[in-house]
């Protein structure tokens, strides 16, 4: 009699072998296709959130106006303070936002307990009749996060119309700067890129002009 054919168990134990360090490379890379597609998702929405928070900024501090928020001790009108990690302004939030009106903007830089930083902004509504402090609206919304460092700069001019270089503090909030910057460090590969902002004129520079084209008129 012929005996029936089949496999040794030799040859069972290397297809299992092979099969298993077949199913190894299928896995392996089946692990690193997805953590490229995560990374790769990752590293588009960083750009896309550097890229929306660049626009609001550039946007809002560009519009940013003329209309006090405080007091000097005084009793003078303050339109602007700056300091390296915090500023205050008054600009109108785009689309249905806007609706309230003119807003009082806090940027500021804050730790987040991890050794880093992340950007905020935080907004107030101002009182009709500017007698009352201005009133928190909502939470704090993070611009932008995972921040190694940062600074706020700001240039412009004095009362005096003397040009005020780069400096890391806005001292006299009568006046708005002519130039803002934002400087800050991701802590990912992804870079901030540096933002100059330019600002409107100045409310005594605009006082300046209307008498002297008052006086051109006579």
């Amino acid at each position: 009699m012929k005996r029936a054919a089949g496999f040794t168990l030799l040859e069972v134990l290397a297809s299992l072998v092979l099969l298993a360090l077949l199913l190894v490379g299928v896995y392996s890379g089946i692990r690193t296709a997805t953590h490229s597609v995560r990374s790769g998702t990752a590293t588009v929405e960083r750009i896309d959130q550097i890229r929306s928070a660049q626009q609001f900024l550039r946007r809002e501090l560009a519009q940013s106006l003329t209309q006090p928020f405080g007091k000097t001790d005084q009793g003078e009108p303050i339109y602007f303070e700056g300091s390296a990690r915090e500023m205050r302004y008054v600009a109108p939030l785009p689309g249905y936002l806007g609706k309230l009106g003119p807003q009082l903007q806090r940027l500021q830089l804050v730790e987040d307990g991890h050794g880093g930083f992340r950007l905020e902004l935080s907004l107030a509504l101002l009182p009709p009749d500017g007698k009352k402090p201005p009133q928190p609206l909502g939470e704090p919304q993070v611009l932008f996060d995972h921040i190694s460092q940062g600074s706020f700069n700001y240039r412009g001019v004095d009362r005096q119309g003397a040009p005020v270089p780069w400096s890391a503090s806005w001292a006299d909030g009568r006046l708005l700067p002519q130039l803002v910057r934002i400087d800050l460090q991701s802590q990912g590969r992804e870079s901030w890129p540096q933002l100059d902002v330019p600002l409107r004129v100045n409310p005594a520079q605009t006082g300046l002009m209307r008498m002297g084209l008052r006086g051109g008129m006579r």
